[in-house]
């Protein structure tokens, strides 16, 4: 077994001082594929708080560096140091490095780089590299960003059907094509009900689509019922 450098010393010292295993219990049923073992139960909210912290201590650099992790918070710690990141392209070169070792939607939802915003277009670019990933939660990640980002002001009608165009078996993919579908439903009604008035989606993100827009409160009431006429036996 490898040494643990300072920086990994430190962080999982910490990390075992913010434990909390009634919250280590409730969080592991959550994410049923993470071995048990390799969870410590440190609240998100504490864990954001120290890697703002820790994002100015020379050690994150260094912490940065060393992959794979053993503990699950140290992934969501790692994807929250690159949140901090204020160059584009040290974000994204980090992301690369960091995507394939995620195993988890939750280490994958974490991550929101800030410096995002700033890069709309240079993104896109990226987004659909991430899509085409073999990586499940590359993937997924690429359609978090783009629900992200890119159904507001920077809306076009593509985009959806960039989303809808990736097809995958895995649970954890659909899942976030029928999140980016619901979300689309609630900011871009007009183009996304299209993509389901035509069935253009496979039949369960089809339907998921339908269930998760019909249980937001950004979708009016005349909507959902229109909606729930839509979904497929």
């Amino acid at each position: 077994m490898s040494t643990l450098s300072d920086s990994e010393i430190y962080v999982q010292k910490m990390l075992f001082e913010f434990q909390d295993e009634k919250y280590k219990e409730f969080h592991c049923k959550l994410i049923p594929n993470v071995n048990k073992e390799n969870v410590i139960g440190v609240r998100t909210p504490q864990l954001r708080t120290f890697a703002k912290k820790f994002s100015k201590d020379s050690l994150s650099a260094d912490f940065l560096k060393k992959l794979p992790h053993r503990y699950y918070e140290e992934n969501n710690l790692h994807g929250l140091l690159i949140e901090t990141i204020k160059d584009f392209d040290m974000a994204i070169y980090e992301l690369d490095r960091f995507l394939p070792y995620v195993d988890n939607w939750a280490t994958c939802d974490i991550i929101r780089p800030k410096i995002f915003k700033k890069h709309l277009p240079e993104l896109l670019i990226k987004i659909k590299d991430w899509i085409n990933s073999a990586d499940t939660y590359t993937v997924r990640f690429g359609i978090e960003m783009l629900m992200s980002f890119y159904l507001d002001s920077e809306f076009k009608p593509q985009y959806l059907k960039l989303a809808a165009e990736v097809k995958s078996d895995e649970y954890y993919v659909n899942m976030m094509i029928a999140w980016f579908f619901a979300t689309a439903l609630a900011k871009q009604y007009d183009e996304a009900i299209k993509y389901i008035e035509n069935k253009k989606l496979p039949k369960w993100v089809h339907n998921k689509s339908v269930q998760k827009a019909t249980e937001s409160y950004r979708i009016t009431d005349g909507q959902k019922l229109y909606l729930r006429s839509l979904k497929i036996k």
